[in-house]
């Protein structure tokens, strides 16, 4: 993903000789004496070439090797990283949260819990298939929110924990409209309602009122009917899906 290296602190890097000589051999490169500035201009290098897996081994040797250095503390933030970069979720949710464990109150700390929900965020699959990585990433940017307000990641999980809530409204409108669709009217009802009390106003609910309205039409419940379609009408005049909705009541 790209800009998720942003910010990283300035730190001790050796001559682009140097490091054009040793980069692309993994940690075959470190040995028990590399000093720990070489370590990182390393791992450095090697994220400047695209190279994520190799990153994040050379930083993890420098957690390993040096594990009380200052560089230490961003080594496994860097891991956290570029494991993300490579698309390898579980290490990336690994490295972060050992950070978080380590060092709660850095500045750094939202960034290494916004890389456990991003974890699950970036797997988020289509609405009609499990939405389990939609839940968890939900709860953790919910955490972060609530954790470290007023910081840029705090903001970033705002933005997508309203996406994410939409998925999940939308995962509830699909099993709705298949049991709509079937005659299933009382448990369609029960999902559109879902929708509309549980996900707050997401883009999926003026679709849940409108369903609403069909359902209770279809189970001969006009009044119930008439309810949505004003509730619909109140909260989003103008909306297609309320002047659908309008026509529906009207016999249009």
């Amino acid at each position: 993903m790209a800009g998720v290296f942003k910010g990283i602190r300035g730190l001790a890097i050796v001559s682009v000789f140097a490091i054009a000589g040793c980069a692309g051999g993994g940690n075959k490169q470190v040995t028990e004496g590399t000093p720990v500035a070489d370590i990182m201009a390393l791992a450095e290098a090697e994220v400047a070439r695209g190279d994520y897996k190799d990153a994040a081994e050379y930083y993890n040797e420098v957690e390993r090797l040096h594990p009380y250095s200052v560089e230490a503390k961003y080594a496994i933030i860097g891991a956290a990283k570029a494991y993300h970069e490579k698309q390898m979720y579980p290490e990336s949710r690994a490295a972060a949260a050992r950070y978080l464990d380590f060092y709660p109150t850095t500045a750094e700390a939202p960034l290494a819990m916004y890389l456990i929900a991003l974890s699950y965020y970036d797997q988020i699959i289509d609405v009609e298939r499990d939405q389990r990585n939609t839940f968890r990433s939900l709860q953790i940017f919910s955490e972060l929110i609530e954790t470290y307000p007023g910081t840029e990641y705090a903001r970033l999980s705002e933005e997508k924990f309203g996406i994410a809530l939409n998925q999940l409204a939308g995962k509830e409108m699909d099993i709705g409209r298949y049991y709509l669709k079937r005659g299933h009217y009382v448990s369609a009802i029960e999902r559109f309602r879902v929708v509309i009390d549980d996900y707050g106003n997401t883009g999926q609910t003026p679709e849940a009122m409108f369903r609403m309205v069909e359902a209770y039409l279809s189970l001969g419940l006009t009044g119930e009917a008439q309810a949505a379609a004003n509730l619909l009408a109140a909260q989003y005049p103008g909306n297609e899906w309320q002047l659908d909705a309008a026509a529906l009541m009207s016999g249009g």
